[in-house]
């Protein structure tokens, strides 16, 4: 979650890029760099580090433009350096860019064998030669920009200045937020509305795929086929800006949505995108293991499920979850050899710090997964595995679910690794699917009108049952919890093999049945499970990717098609319809969607 800030003023803006820049540490990083117009020409400044040493860099070397943009980089493509600093430059063009560019390396083959020549390891330098070549061939600014994303796969935000256009920066967004800030005879572009704080508080959030064209004049927005668009302009007070809601009712609603970004940030801090290989913090060797320990509560503890069957599978190391409200009191055998692996968004759940009290009392080595890396929890243990979703302000956990999720499939894949379950090649390849994970989140994402249509009926039920099988049967409970949490509708949810044990006595034609059923090995007796639902009158909402669509027996009420993904990634990419539901069965009841009744959102009594 790098911050982007652009400015075209009317007087210097090099300060006021640096005041942004300090607004956006929070978002975390490693780099800093701003560029601008002098004399015509578009000047970088960068710095390794804080943005103290930006400064100090400034201070010996004015910058003094009119026109700018900055960034605050996270590694994601090459190590922290000056040299992978944004902004990149190609020929006339400047870019700063938050995301992951997917198909990156085949671009830059294409572009160096036309004679291009890269200056860093980036992802993100691609885009300045695709612009820069589309300028070439005679193509204005914004179609240049529309030709570089029709190539690009991935999750991004731009920022671009070109040289000869000194009144004018180019943006545009999918998966990755952006803003436009309205100002009297300025505007400006930013990573969120607290980028662009200190300049006014008049705000356009731009819609996913939108691009954009800002000059002294105001804004020129495009939706993603070209077509010239309105958004609305929104007041946003100064202190809304601090954690504020954009365009969304409701802080969930927001962080549904924040999950692309959310998740490239956080896979970013466990993978390297260059060498594909895992890149896990702190010194736990996986291969000394003999037994994870996960001990947490909540949305947490199912999310420890999900990474149960991931490390089982991948890496043949036998894992233990448990309700950690539960783990202590029954005095659980325990034995050298075994991590303890903490889970928790807040880091102060008081049962889950009880639990990792126990454990560590007992001589076991700990670790946590945890949001707040302040926190007790993470003072407390030997390694911690941070998430780097950002402040989530909902009670009903989203981004922090499929941010944990994410670190936790990443230590599945490196401790396969380490174990000698795969070899560099598959490594490369799981990380490569990691990847992509933010991409196809933002596509479920936009499955949002299919489900906010289906939430009408499900608004109207008393009870409602979640299947699945495999890690699917793990995303089934947190389903079922996430409609209990805010919309106050009896749910459960099952490994679909059990329904016939007993489930199925709930199945009548007023109790919606949500089967989680992706493509994968389970496939086909998902479907059969379907139509032992459908056989016995319940109405069936039947998630899945287009292949299982196009498998599926008849007898559903509604299909919802899933973009199709590996399984390695499936929990995070069908997360996103499940939440959805949820959400939009939440706001047809008037429930408090972020403040749901009886719910606290970090519990930090036992």
């Amino acid at each position: 979650m790098c911050g982007i800030i652009g400015i075209v003023g009317k007087s210097s803006v090099s300060g006021r890029l640096i005041e942004s820049l300090k607004r956006l540490e929070y978002r975390g990083y490693d780099s800093a760099g701003v560029a601008g117009f002098v004399d015509g020409k578009v000047i970088r400044r960068r710095a390794l580090g804080k943005i103290k040493a930006l400064e100090a860099r400034l201070e010996g070397e004015p910058l003094n433009a009119l026109t700018g943009i900055g960034h605050t980089r996270w590694a994601t493509h090459g190590a922290p350096s000056e040299a992978n600093a944004h902004p990149h430059q190609s020929g006339r063009v400047t870019v700063v860019h938050n995301g992951i560019i997917e198909n990156y390396a085949e671009l830059k083959e294409a572009l160096t064998a036309k004679g291009r020549v890269f200056e860093s390891q980036t992802d993100t330098e691609v885009l300045a030669h695709l612009i820069d070549e589309a300028l070439n061939a005679g193509k204005p600014p914004l179609e240049a920009l529309k030709a570089c994303l029709d190539q690009i796969t991935g999750a991004y935000a731009l920022g671009i200045l070109v040289e000869g256009e000194e009144n004018l920066i180019l943006g545009a967004r999918h998966g990755s937020p952006l803003v436009v800030g309205h100002g009297k005879g300025e505007m400006y572009l930013g990573s969120d509305a607290l980028a662009v704080g200190p300049f006014t508080n008049k705000v356009t959030y731009l819609e996913e795929g939108d691009y954009v064209a800002i000059d002294h004049d105001g804004a020129r927005i495009f939706d993603r086929s070209g077509k010239p668009v309105e958004r609305k302009i929104t007041e946003v007070s100064a202190s809304a800006a601090l954690v504020e809601k954009g365009n969304f009712r409701h802080f969930m609603e927001k962080e549904i949505h924040d999950q692309p970004e959310g998740c490239q940030h956080t896979i970013a801090g466990y993978v390297d995108a260059v060498s594909l290989t895992t890149r896990i913090p702190g010194a736990v060797d996986f291969a000394a293991l003999e037994r994870v320990q996960i001990v947490a509560c909540g949305t947490s503890y199912i999310a420890g499920l999900i990474g149960k069957y991931m490390i089982e599978k991948l890496a043949d190391l036998p894992v233990d979850v448990e309700v950690a409200s539960e783990f202590r009191y029954r005095e659980p055998a325990l034995r050298p050899k075994t991590l303890t692996l903490a889970m928790s968004q807040s880091g102060e759940t008081a049962d889950t710090l009880a639990a990792l009290r126990y454990c560590k009392a007992k001589g076991l080595a700990s670790a946590v997964i945890v949001n707040a890396q302040e926190s007790t929890m993470a003072r407390e243990v030997d390694v911690v595995w941070p998430i780097h979703c950002g402040p989530e302000i909902g009670v009903a956990s989203t981004k922090a679910f499929t941010a944990q999720v994410s670190v936790l499939i990443a230590l599945a894949v490196a401790a396969a690794r380490s174990r000698g379950r795969i070899d560099a090649a598959e490594e490369a390849r799981l990380v490569k699917l990691l990847i992509e994970a933010p991409r196809l989140i933002a596509e479920s994402i936009n499955l949002e009108e299919a489900i906010r249509e289906i939430a009408v009926d499900v608004a109207q039920a008393r009870d409602v049952l979640y299947l699945g099988r495999g890690p699917m049967s793990a995303l089934a409970l947190e389903g079922a919890l996430k409609l209990k949490e805010i919309s106050y509708i009896h749910a459960e949810g099952y490994a679909a093999g059990e329904l016939k044990h007993g489930p199925i006595a709930l199945v009548d034609p007023h109790t919606p049945v949500v089967i989680l059923a992706p493509s994968d090995s389970y496939f086909e007796k998902s479907a059969s499970n379907m139509s032992e639902v459908i056989a016995r009158g319940g109405p069936v909402i039947f998630i899945t990717d287009p292949q299982g669509a196009a498998h599926a027996p008849a007898g559903a009420k509604v299909v919802v098609t899933a973009p199709a993904c590996d399984p390695l990634i499936a929990p995070l990419v069908f997360s996103a319809p499940i939440q959805l539901l949820a959400y939009h069965v939440a706001v047809l009841k008037g429930a408090d969607v972020d403040q749901p009744r009886n719910l606290a959102k970090s519990v930090t009594v036992e």
